[in-house]
């Protein structure tokens, strides 16, 4: 789930599906950030990425603001952009039959780095560190029992519960960076993207937090306004950093539809909402990409949304914040969904990968050379 199938689009043209995105302090290399974009959900063990795509991270210098919400943090107008391209596979001349696939990624100082597709030392230029390939797919979540709470209108997490078709491997794109391309940066907003390659580019996804597609904007059935409409590919072409004026009150109405929903399910209201409806959440879903301060040192689990619940009860946060590949991101969601902190932690009953990421490049486990049968679509 996370990001898999997050839409129309993403079902007819998965190769441009983001399933996930991860950012952290490198705990390997002192002074480096890692960036992670995963693609295409149920990826064979011989998938190779787009050469009609272009995959990029958006990076931007976050400072702190009383906008009156608690969330408060403006992005900059200084942008960091990483964009990495590949060529069209080429046969290998072995007899094999195998193909093999190159990519480049442009550092911040213009300098191109080449990379081989599933090698595992990947690329290397001044700063910067690059690797893209088949790997284990490291999203920590009971999909199904989630959808059942939708659907049901009930809790309907179990202990244990189960990943959905474990075992899955994705494309995983991996960046590390030396914060050096980032002076002055302490609080960093990240958010990847993929486009169409070439004079043009078009927004096809775009993701920063987990699960706000399809856990917090896709269920229509508690939105009064806009009751018919699948809103998450106009979200995905929405620039992350700046919201247009044209869809945004049909996203609000959404949020707050939904994240009502969510709070109500334990039989209390942990976020009271405005005479108008609003949702206090809806502000900080809206700003939808992971919060990392860079100057911190990485930690495993435990930071990801803290950097934002502190600003929210206006005390100085104690973490490097963003998302680590081995963070049981979804109980903190489901707990801040349902009871805002306030109660016990909401377990999906699945806490970590059965193949967990490692602590060195390039951090996400090697790929299952059997995965299951991607389910049918009909």
């Amino acid at each position: 789930m996370s990001d898999h199938i997050s839409g129309p689009r993403a079902l007819s043209d998965p190769i441009a599906d983001i399933t996930d995105v991860y950012a952290f302090p490198s705990p390997e290399t002192a002074g480096r950030l890692v960036l992670v974009v995963n693609t295409l959900p149920m990826a064979a063990p011989d998938a190779l990425f787009s050469a009609g795509l272009l995959y990029r991270f958006r990076l931007r210098p976050l400072t702190r603001s009383d906008d009156g919400s608690g969330w408060g943090f403006v992005p900059g107008d200084e942008e960091l952009v990483l964009d990495c391209v590949f060529d069209a596979p080429e046969h290998v001349a072995d007899g094999t039959g195998e193909h093999r696939q190159r990519g480049t990624c442009v550092t911040p100082g213009g300098e191109q780095v080449s990379f081989l597709v599933n090698d595992e030392a990947g690329g290397e230029g001044r700063g910067l560190r690059v690797f893209a390939g088949v790997r284990w797919d490291p999203f920590i979540m009971d999909a199904r029992a989630a959808l059942a709470t939708i659907a049901t209108r009930k809790l309907a997490f179990t202990d244990p519960g189960s990943i959905f078709l474990d075992g899955k491997n994705v494309l995983g794109l991996v960046i590390e960076l030396d914060t050096g391309f980032l002076p002055g940066w302490e609080l960093v907003g990240v958010v990847a993207e993929t486009l169409t390659r070439g004079e043009f580019n078009v927004r096809i996804e775009r993701v920063g937090r987990p699960e706000v597609k399809n856990m917090m904007l896709a269920p229509k059935e508690f939105d009064p306004v806009n009751r018919d409409l699948e809103i998450r590919d106009l979200y995905n072409m929405e620039d992350a950093f700046h919201l247009g004026d044209s869809y945004a009150g049909a996203f609000r109405a959404r949020l707050d539809a939904n994240l009502a929903f969510w709070d109500g399910l334990d039989g209390t209201q942990d976020w009271p909402v405005g005479e108008d409806g609003s949702h206090p959440l809806t502000d900080l879903v809206l700003a939808d990409h992971l919060v990392l301060d860079i100057t911190r040192p990485y930690v495993e689990t435990g930071s990801f949304l803290e950097i934002e619940l502190a600003a929210r009860r206006g005390e100085p946060h104690a973490t490097c914040g963003g998302r680590t590949l081995n963070d049981d991101v979804m109980d903190t969601i489901f707990t801040q969904l349902v009871n805002a902190g306030r109660g016990p932690t909401i377990r999906d009953g699945v806490d970590g990968a059965t193949r967990p990421g490692t602590d060195a490049f390039p951090y996400l486990a090697r790929p299952n050379p059997d995965p299951p049968e991607p389910p049918e679509h009909h």
